[in-house]
C-alpha cells in the first residue's frame, strides 16, 4: 500500500518554528512547485495562521487562502480547525461555526482536520455536520496524550465514535511528540481493527523520535503521514519529508513522489531558512531535541512557558516542583490532555499552587472554567468535592457547552458593518474582534491612500492630454 504524504511547510512547520510568521509573498514562489510533487495534501491554513495574518503580518487570511488556491490546481488543501472553538480561543455559537466552514470550503479548502482539546465528541458535532453539508472531507482527530486511562482501547473507541459521526478519515494528532514508535504500531493497529476509514498520523520531532514513530506506524498500516520539507523540519516541527520519501522508495509503501521536485522546493525554502536565522525569527534552540516531554509527559511548548512564568516571578529554581505538581493538577481536572488551551491552563495553575505554598489558594478563571465544564466533558469525571472547592455553589455545565450559546452571527454582522468589505470579514471579526478591527482600519486607510494616488495620476493624465491638444 503506497504511503501518502501531507506537506506541512505552509502551516504547522513555520507555526512550530517561527511562530507562524511566513508571509503569503514568501510562499508564492514555491506554490506551483509544491503542487507538482504529488502530495496527498498541502496543509496550508487554519491553526494559528489566521490570527497571525491579522495580528502580525497585516494580511487578510481569506485572501491568503484564495491566493494559495489560485496557484495550487492539482493538490488538495487542508486546514486545522479547533472544533467549536473554530480558530479562536472560546466556544462559538453553531451558526458561526457553520458559516466559517461554509466560507472555508468556498474559498478553497478541501480537507478540514477537526479536533477538540478534551476529546469531547460533542464539541466536534457541528463542525463535522457542516463540513459534510458543504461537501468537504472531514478528518476528525483524537488528541493524543498519555496517562492511565489513555489506552489503545480508549483511543480506538473514540476513533470509532468519530467514524460513526461522519468522519471520512481519522487523524492521530500527537501535538507534543509523545507517541513512541512501538506505541504507534499498537495504536494504529487498534484503530484499524475497528475503523473502516483511512488513518493519518500527525506528530512532532520535539523528542527526536518522530521519524521512527512514522516508520512503525507505516508498518502497522497508517495511510497518510505529515512531514515538513527539511529546511523547516525537525525540532518542534514535523519530521523531514525527503528522508521519509527516500526511506520507502522501492518498498510496498513507496510514496511515488517526485524527489526532484521536492528538492527544488526545498532549495527555495532553504533561502527562507537562512533569512529567518539571520533575522532571529528562527531560534536554533527550537531545533534541539528535547526529551523532557518523554520524561515529564509535558509538551515542549508548555515546558518553556512554565519556565518563563517562573523566571518572571524570580523562582526558576521551583521548576522541578512545578513539573511534579502538573500531573496532580491534571488529575484533579479530570485527566485533561495537555494540549492548547488545557496545557496552559493546567500549567499556570500548577505554578500558582507551588508559588503560593498552598494548593488552589489562588485559582485562575480558566481553571475554574475547566472544572465547571465550560470547555466540555473531561475524560475522567471531576470529583464533586473538588469541584465545589473550586467553583463553590455555581452549577456545573453538563450539556454540550455550545447549547448554552444563542446564535450570534447577525449581532456580529451589525458590529463590524462599518468595516466589512467582504462576507468573510464578519468571521474575522467573530474570532478576533479587536485585532480584526485594527486590521480593517489599516486596510481602509490603505484604500484611501491608493484612491488618492489614483486620482492624482488620473488628473495628471488629463492635464497631459489637454496640453497635447
Amino acid at each position: 500500500m503506497a504511503l501518502k504524504i501531507t506537506e506541512t511547510i505552509l502551516r504547522d512547520s513555520h507555526q512550530s518554528l517561527i511562530a507562524t510568521r511566513m508571509t503569503t509573498e514568501e510562499m508564492l514562489p514555491a506554490l506551483e512547485i509544491l503542487d507538482q510533487v504529488g502530495y496527498h495534501s498541502l496543509e496550508a491554513w487554519g491553526g494559528a495562521t489566521f490570527d497571525s495574518c491579522l495580528r502580525f503580518l497585516n494580511e487578510d487570511p481569506w485572501e491568503r487562502l484564495r491566493t494559495i488556491r489560485s496557484h495550487v490546481k492539482n493538490t488538495k488543501l487542508q486546514m486545522l480547525f479547533r472544533g467549536q472553538n473554530i480558530l479562536g480561543y472560546r466556544h462559538y455559537a453553531d451558526d458561526v461555526v457553520e458559516y466559517f466552514v461554509q466560507k472555508s470550503i468556498a474559498n478553497g479548502i478541501d480537507i478540514i482536520r477537526i479536533f477538540d482539546a478534551l476529546n469531547d465528541p460533542r464539541n466536534l458535532k457541528t463542525a463535522i455536520s457542516a463540513t459534510k453539508k458543504e461537501g468537504g472531507h472531514v478528518q476528525a482527530c483524537l488528541s493524543y496524550t498519555t496517562g492511565e486511562i489513555f489506552t489503545n482501547e480508549y483511543f480506538a473507541k473514540y476513533a470509532k465514535t468519530l467514524e460513526e459521526m461522519g468522519a471520512d478519515s481519522i487523524c492521530i494528532k500527537d501535538m507534543a511528540g509523545l507517541l513512541k514508535p512501538y506505541d504507534a504500531y499498537d495504536l494504529v493497529t487498534a484503530i484499524k481493527s475497528i475503523c473502516n476509514i483511512p488513518v493519518q498520523l500527525h506528530t512532532h520531532y520535539t523528542a527526536g523520535i518522530a521519524s521512527m514513530t512514522i516508520m512503525k506506524a507505516v508498518e502497522a498500516g497508517v495511510d497518510v503521514v505529515d512531514t515538513a520539507l527539511s529546511p523547516l523540519a525537525g525540532g518542534t516541527s514535523q519530521p523531514p519529508t525527503e528522508p521519509i520519501v527516500a526511506t520507502f522508495q522501492g518498498t510496498p509503501f513507496d510514496t511515488g513522489l517526485d524527489l526532484g521536485k521536492i528538492n527544488e522546493a526545498a532549495d527555495y525554502f532553504n533561502t527562507l531558512r537562512e533569512k529567518y536565522l539571520a533575522t532571529g525569527q528562527l531560534d536554533p534552540k527550537m531545533m534541539k531535541v528535547n526529551v523532557n516531554g518523554l520524561i515529564y509527559q509535558v509538551p515542549g511548548g508548555m515546558l518553556s512557558n512554565l519556565l518563563s512564568q517562573l523566571k518572571q516571578a524570580g523562582k526558576a529554581d521551583k521548576l522541578q516542583e512545578v513539573l511534579e505538581e502538573v500531573p496532580r493538577v491534571r488529575a484533579d481536572a479530570g485527566q485533561v490532555p495537555l494540549v492548547t488551551p488545557t496545557s496552559q491552563i493546567v500549567g499556570t495553575q500548577a505554578v500558582f499552587n507551588v508559588l503560593m505554598g498552598e494548593r488552589y489558594k489562588t485559582v485562575t478563571k480558566e481553571f475554574k472554567g475547566v472544572v465547571r465544564g465550560d470547555y466540555g466533558r473531561t475524560p475522567v469525571e471531576i470529583d464533586p468535592e473538588f469541584r465545589k472547592k473550586i467553583i463553590g455553589d455555581e452549577p456545573a455545565i453538563t450539556c454540550r457547552p455550545a447549547d448554552n450559546l444563542k446564535p450570534e452571527l447577525d449581532t456580529l454582522r451589525e458590529k463590524c458593518a462599518q468595516y466589512a468589505k467582504q462576507e468573510e470579514d464578519v468571521l474575522s471579526y467573530a474570532l478576533f474582534d479587536q485585532v480584526a478591527t485594527k486590521f480593517f482600519e489599516k486596510r481602509n486607510e490603505g484604500d484611501k491612500v491608493a484612491a488618492a494616488l489614483a486620482n492624482v495620476a488620473d488628473a495628471k493624465y488629463h492635464v497631459n492630454i489637454h496640453e497635447v491638444k
